[in-house]
């Protein structure tokens, strides 16, 4: 099989259920999903260390579940036997998440992206995560979408935020807080 098909050489792809231009809403939104599955994996790459096997694992579940979020998204039309993402996704992020915080520490300011290198690049899986929701909830805006689609990658961006922090944490690297700013959270 070749990988290449020439069928797009003029600007148009498939999706699931027609063809559409290569800067379609859907095709960024999409997009952009696979982008920051990209992100994930180099972040898995760099958690060789034994202390990152439990985040690793949750890490190739979440690889998998992008891919989901893509296949709903690449739907034209959908019904809701065809979805993959549902709220139990979500829910599951949010006992992750849970259990993240409780290794870090009480949250005082707002943290820029930095510390080990492993925390700089979920930063940066945080941010294409929360690009990816608004592309997603741009084109809901005028296509039907799963709407849980829009969920979890609200709560995936949250996810990334503690496994930045909880990173640093485990590789005993301090945040890197916004020191011009007063204390926002309260414990």
């Amino acid at each position: 099989m070749k990988i290449y098909t020439r069928t797009g050489d003029k600007g148009e792809t498939s999706v699931i259920g027609g063809r559409v231009a290569k800067d379609d809403v859907r095709v960024e939104a999409y997009g952009t999903i696979d982008e920051l599955n990209g992100f994930v994996g180099q972040a898995r790459s760099l958690m060789e260390d034994e202390k990152f096997a439990d985040v690793r694992e949750q890490l190739l579940e979440i690889q998998h579940e992008l891919f989901d979020c893509g296949s709903d998204l690449a739907y034209v039309t959908l019904s809701d036997n065809n979805y993959k993402v549902n709220m139990e996704m979500a829910e599951r992020l949010e006992g992750w998440i849970d259990s993240l915080e409780s290794e870090n520490p009480a949250l005082e300011r707002f943290i820029l992206p930095g510390g080990s290198q492993l925390s700089s690049v979920l930063h940066v899986c945080r941010t294409i995560c929360r690009r990816a929701e608004r592309r997603t909830v741009t084109l809901a805006r005028n296509s039907e979408v799963n709407p849980e689609v829009v969920i979890y990658l609200n709560r995936l961006s949250d996810y990334f935020f503690a496994l930045a922090r909880t990173a640093n944490t485990r590789t005993g690297i301090a945040d890197v807080e916004y020191v011009r700013g007063k204390k926002v959270f309260r414990n």
